[in-house]
C-alpha cells in the first residue's frame, strides 16, 4: 500500500515536471517567434501607435508660368503641428498660441475642441521661438497650393479636398499629369508617453515608391503681366474679363476674370449668384455689339462690295423690313465716309453695309475669324458662342447682325483671336495657354503642339482695317485714351445690349499695340460697363502702359 502511494506521488511529479517543461518550451518558441520572426512587424505596430501622419503639401505637381515662376505651391506658411491633448492642460502653450497664431481666439478654441488627433495652427511670420515646456511640437513651412492673392485662379482652377483631384481649370484638364502618389507631401510624427513630438527623431519624411518625374505643367502665362492685369481690374472695381496675347506666337500671357474666388474655400461660393467660379474669358458668351462691325467690314472688303472712299448718309436711324434701328447719335451723323463711320461706330453705315451683304456672307466671314466654334488653346472648358443661321438670317434680323446684336454671342477669347488675325495681317496663329508638360524641375518633356499658321483674310483688307482701327483711338470712340508714348495702338470699342429688354449694356474694347510691328493684343470686357469707350478702353490703356513699363 505504501509502495503504491509512493508510485502515484512520483507519477504526479513527472506529470507536473512535463507540464512545466512544456510551458517553458512553448514560451521559448513564442519568444523566438516574437523576437526573431515577428520583430519587424510588431516593431512597426508599436511605432505606429505613437505615430501620426500630417500633410505639409498637396500630392500635386507644379504649375509654372512661361519663365518657370511657380503659379502653384509658391507660398509657404509657418505652421505648428501638435497633438490636441498636449494643448488642453498646457496653459503656457495656449498663451503662446494666442500671441503667435494667425487665427483669432474663437478659431483656436474650435481647433482645441475638434475631433482631430493632431491639429495644425498657422503662425504669424515673426513668431517667437519655443522654449522649455513648449518643446514637443513640430513647426515647419506648410506649402500652400494657391496664392493668398488668388492670382490666375480661374485658369489654375482648384482641387477637391477629399481626394486631391482636379475639379476645374488646369487642375482638372491636366489632373492625370499633376496627380501624384498620396504619400507625397506627408510627414510622420512620433510622440513620447505624454504625446509630445520627440525632438530630433520624431519627424520622418514619408516617401513614395512610385516616383513620377514628369508631373508638372508649364503655361504661356507671364506672372508679372498677369499680376498687373488683375491689379488694374481690381483698382477699377470692374467685373468681366481680360485676355492678353502675344502677337508673335499666339501665346496667352494673361487671362483674368472677375469677380474672383478663393480656391482654398470653394464652399463659400456654392450658393452665390455672382458667377465667381466662371471664367468669363471663355466660359460665358456675350453679344459683341460694335466689336462685330469688324466682321461686317471685312466681309464687305473681301467680297468687293464697298469702296474705302465711299460716303454714306446717317439720319440717326435705319429701317429694315419695318423695324427701326437707332444710331447711337440719334440726331444722325449726316454725310459720313467709311473710315469715319467705323471710327465713330455709326450704326447706320453698317446696317447699310449689312443689307448690301446679306446675313449669310457676314456669318461666313465670322466663322473664318473663329466665331461660333471653340478655340483649341488648351484643356480648359469653353463656350463656342452662337451665330444665327437659317431663317435667323432673313428679314429684319440683318439689322441686328450688322451691329453685333440679336442671336450673336461671343467670348472674349474669340474676340482676341479675331484681333490677333488682324494684328498679323490676316494670318491665323494658333492661340495657346499651355507651353507643355515638364518635370518637377521645369525641364520640357512634351511641348504643346500648334497647327501651322494659315491665312484666313487678305493682307489688303487687314491693312484697311488696321488703318481704321488706329483712327478709333485718334478721332473715334476711344479718342480719350492716349498711347503715343508707347508707339500708339489700334482697336475697336463695343457697347453691347443684353437682358430681356436690352436694359443691360456691356462694354468692350479689343486692340493691339504698338502700331508698328504689334507685340500684344489686349481684349477687355466690362460687364454692365455701359460705353466701351468709357469703361473698357481706359483699362486697355492702363494695361498696355504697364506691360510697356515692365519691359515685356
Amino acid at each position: 500500500m505504501q509502495n503504491s502511494n509512493k508510485s502515484d506521488f512520483n507519477k504526479r511529479i513527472y506529470i507536473s515536471a512535463f507540464i512545466i517543461l512544456l510551458c517553458f518550451s512553448l514560451l521559448t518558441v513564442r519568444l523566438f517567434w516574437i523576437d526573431f520572426i515577428k520583430r519587424e512587424e510588431y516593431s512597426k505596430a508599436a511605432i505606429n501607435q505613437r505615430q501620426k501622419e500630417v500633410r505639409i503639401s498637396l500630392p500635386r505637381g507644379m504649375i509654372y508660368d512661361r519663365n518657370l515662376i511657380p503659379l502653384a505651391n509658391r507660398i509657404k506658411q509657418h505652421t505648428m503641428y501638435i497633438y490636441k491633448d498636449a494643448v488642453k492642460n498646457n496653459s503656457k502653450l495656449q498663451d503662446y498660441l494666442r500671441v503667435n497664431s494667425k487665427l483669432p481666439v474663437e478659431d483656436l478654441i474650435k481647433h482645441f475642441n475638434s475631433t482631430k488627433t493632431i491639429i495644425e495652427i498657422p503662425l504669424i511670420e515673426e513668431y517667437s521661438e519655443l522654449e522649455g515646456e513648449l518643446d514637443g511640437v513640430f513647426i515647419t513651412d506648410k506649402i500652400l497650393r494657391y496664392d493668398e492673392k488668388n492670382i490666375l485662379s480661374h485658369v489654375i482652377g482648384y482641387v477637391q479636398k477629399s481626394n486631391h483631384r482636379g475639379v476645374s481649370g488646369i487642375e482638372f484638364g491636366y489632373d492625370n499629369v499633376l496627380m501624384m502618389d498620396e504619400v507625397n507631401g506627408l510627414v510622420s510624427l512620433t510622440v513620447d508617453g505624454k504625446e509630445r513630438v520627440i525632438p530630433g527623431i520624431g519627424v520622418t519624411q514619408v516617401y513614395s515608391n512610385n516616383k513620377i518625374k514628369t508631373n508638372s505643367v508649364q503655361l504661356t502665362i507671364d506672372y508679372h503681366i498677369q499680376k498687373a492685369v488683375e491689379e488694374i481690374i481690381d483698382e477699377n472695381n470692374r467685373n468681366g474679363a481680360v485676355v492678353v496675347t502675344d502677337v508673335q506666337n499666339g501665346d496667352i500671357v494673361a487671362m483674368a476674370s472677375r469677380p474672383n474666388f478663393n480656391p482654398n474655400n470653394i464652399s463659400e461660393y456654392t450658393n452665390s449668384d455672382d458667377m465667381n467660379l466662371y471664367n468669363k474669358a471663355i466660359n460665358v458668351s456675350y453679344p459683341p455689339g460694335s466689336i462685330f462691325k469688324i466682321v461686317v467690314l471685312l466681309a464687305a472688303l473681301e467680297n468687293n462690295l464697298v469702296d474705302i472712299d465711299e460716303v454714306f448718309f446717317c439720319k440717326g436711324y435705319e429701317e429694315v423690313y419695318g423695324k427701326t434701328f437707332e444710331c447711337h447719335n440719334k440726331e444722325g451723323h449726316g454725310e459720313i465716309n467709311l473710315e469715319e463711320g467705323f471710327a465713330k461706330s455709326c450704326n447706320s453705315v453698317f446696317i447699310q453695309l449689312g443689307k448690301r451683304l446679306g446675313g449669310a456672307k457676314i456669318i461666313e466671314a465670322a466663322k473664318k475669324l473663329g466665331f461660333g466654334s471653340k478655340i483649341n488653346f488648351g484643356p480648359l472648358e469653353q463656350k463656342a458662342g452662337t451665330l444665327p443661321d437659317g431663317d435667323e438670317l432673313l428679314g429684319a434680323a440683318i439689322g441686328n447682325i450688322s451691329i453685333g446684336q440679336g442671336k450673336i454671342e461671343v467670348t472674349p477669347l474669340q474676340v482676341s483671336n479675331m484681333m490677333m488675325i488682324l494684328a498679323n495681317n490676316g494670318v491665323k496663329k494658333d492661340l495657346s495657354i499651355i507651353k507643355g508638360i515638364v518635370t518637377e524641375e521645369g525641364v520640357m518633356v512634351k511641348p504643346w503642339k500648334k497647327d501651322e499658321n494659315t491665312r484666313v483674310v487678305s493682307q489688303s483688307s487687314c491693312s484697311v482695317l488696321r488703318n481704321f482701327m488706329e483712327k478709333v483711338i485718334t478721332i473715334g470712340t476711344a479718342r480719350d485714351i492716349k498711347l503715343d508714348n508707347i508707339g500708339g495702338a489700334g482697336g475697336k470699342t463695343g457697347s453691347a445690349q443684353a437682358g430681356v429688354n436690352n436694359e443691360i449694356v456691356h462694354g468692350w474694347f479689343s486692340g493691339y499695340f504698338p502700331i508698328k510691328n504689334p507685340r500684344y493684343v489686349i481684349t477687355v470686357f466690362v460687364e454692365e460697363g455701359g460705353s466701351g469707350g468709357k469703361s473698357a478702353a481706359p483699362i486697355f490703356e492702363k494695361i498696355a502702359e504697364k506691360i510697356d513699363a515692365l519691359g515685356k
